[in-house]
């Protein structure tokens, strides 16, 4: 039997409709973008966070996805469990890193093998770290001056990320031996800053929030492990004045706005239970 026109057009339709879905499935488990101009964190713009699905075809998840972060933790109200359950191996060495302006934020890229961690026995190597002011993650409600993100990827492309919490006080090490490329870090190219070893985070990993969620950057994609370190650290305001400084728009901020926590587990892992 031959084809009309209507068949022909019909199967092309087809054709054309899985080939976007198809590219839609791909790219929502994209990485973060790099270039970050593209949107905006200004609650309300064309190209605010409520928009940032409407933005791009494979920006989809911003608005439809139901495992969004960041979210509210719970703090000690969250279910208790020893670390034993939830493990996180630290297993990081120094490597050659740079820096790099993003637009809304600050990237320091390992470009060597500096290692990474091990969650329940899946691998991550360990990419790049960048900060939020203020922080994207609560607890219980409260908002703290400054969030690390430290981001890590498996061999089949799941996420994994660490976020450290900060509070004004103390300046924070890690950041101070990257000060002096703040003030000429350029969102053209990246800078190199030399052997860079990722143990000088030097976060407390004793007690550790869990939960699954997504990039808090476009695509949104919804394959991440998230691991928020319970005790906050200390960053002094010239810091985070530095990194407002050297980002685009730094005085609107880099947080995106909580999202629903649905139907998820918050898991609060302890190395000792009392």
């Amino acid at each position: 039997m031959g084809f009309n026109g209507n068949t022909s057009t019909l199967i092309l339709f087809s054709y054309l409709l899985f080939t976007s879905l198809l590219n839609t499935i791909v790219n929502a488990t994209d990485p973060e973008v790099e270039d970050e101009t593209s949107f905006s964190y200004v609650v309300g713009a064309p190209n605010g966070p409520q928009n940032w699905s409407n933005l791009n075809s494979s920006w989809i998840l911003c608005g439809t996805g139901q495992s969004q972060s960041p979210i509210n933790l719970p703090g000690d109200r969250a279910a208790v469990l020893p670390a034993s359950r939830g493990s996180l191996t630290r297993n990081y060495k120094p490597a050659p890193a740079t820096i790099r302006n993003r637009g809304h934020d600050i990237q320091v890229e390992w470009t060597g093998n500096a290692g990474g961690i091990v969650i329940n026995g899946t691998e991550y190597k360990l990419d790049h770290c960048h900060w939020h002011i203020p922080s994207e993650h609560t607890v219980n409600g409260t908002r703290f001056a400054m969030e690390l993100h430290i981001v890590h990827t498996s061999l089949n492309g799941d996420i994994a990320v660490i976020g450290v919490l900060y509070n004004f006080g103390l300046s924070d090490p890690f950041l101070a031996r990257l000060s002096p490329y703040l003030r000429n870090v350029s969102h053209e190219e990246e800078t190199q800053v030399g052997i860079l070893n990722p143990w000088k985070i030097n976060f407390d990993g004793s007690a550790y929030y869990r939960y699954n969620g997504s990039l808090t950057t476009p695509p949104c994609s919804e394959n991440v492990t998230w691991t928020v370190i319970k005790k906050v650290k200390t960053v002094s305001r010239a810091q985070v004045t530095a990194l407002q400084n050297a980002i685009h728009d730094g005085s609107v901020g880099n947080a995106r706005p909580i999202q629903p926590l649905n139907w998820r587990t918050v898991i609060l892992y302890r190395s000792r239970i009392f």
